[in-house]
């Protein structure tokens, strides 16, 4: 089962690249956001309490996005035992958005060997703050969003995430799993590199 982490800054070209591992590998996309609202709609407990956190403005607790994760796991593991043989089998996860703390990448890594298998690779995107900046002023002259329209915004945003994110990709450097591909190119050079080295962590 391939395991990844996907990192890169707004406007690296990460949700590009993500929708083609997710062909190419045949993953499931574990977005923590997506998690939060799929498990509030559905009503379940872990949903209900996110819920409350955050109508009253404070941040879900890692370990109640960990539970989420953890009933996704739970939930494509009876799927796959229940699977035919025809049907086509999920060839791992793409984690996205998480982990974001070195807490988070820890608990992570517990509840993965509790199923028995890990993070094969954790793949940043690099680019440069001014590309960043470039990109996201371009974006959003179409996408709406306020906050791909302000320059000292998006500077701020791509700031946190470098500092958030350097003791993660760290965490990861130690246990040899860090690869940095140039996040500056066309997307199918950019994904070719990356492909190459989820094969080579694969021993492929």
């Amino acid at each position: 089962m391939l395991n990844l982490v996907l990192f890169g800054p707004p406007g690296a070209g990460k949700g590009t690249q993500s929708e083609k591992l997710i062909q190419q590998y045949k993953l499931v996309h574990l977005s923590t956001g997506d998690l939060l609202r799929s498990q509030i709609a559905a009503g379940t407990e872990l949903g209900l309490r996110a819920k409350q956190l955050m109508d009253h403005g404070l941040l879900v607790p890692d370990e109640v996005v960990i539970g989420m994760i953890e009933n996704k796991l739970e939930e494509n593991q009876a799927t796959t035992e229940t699977a035919s043989t025809d049907s086509p089998t999920v060839g791992g996860f793409i984690f996205d958005g998480f982990p974001r703390t070195v807490p988070q990448a820890e608990a992570l890594d517990n509840l993965l060997k509790q199923h028995q298998t890990k993070i094969q690779v954790m793949i940043a995107l690099v680019v440069d703050s001014e590309e960043l900046t470039r990109r996201l002023l371009i974006r959003g002259q179409t996408s709406g969003r306020p906050d791909d329209q302000n320059e000292n915004l998006i500077r701020r945003r791509v700031k946190e995430y470098n500092d958030k994110t350097a003791p993660v990709a760290d965490y990861y450097n130690r246990q040899g799993k860090y690869v940095a591909i140039d996040g500056i190119g066309s997307i199918e050079t950019i994904f070719q590199l990356i492909c190459q080295k989820i094969d080579e962590s694969e021993g492929r």
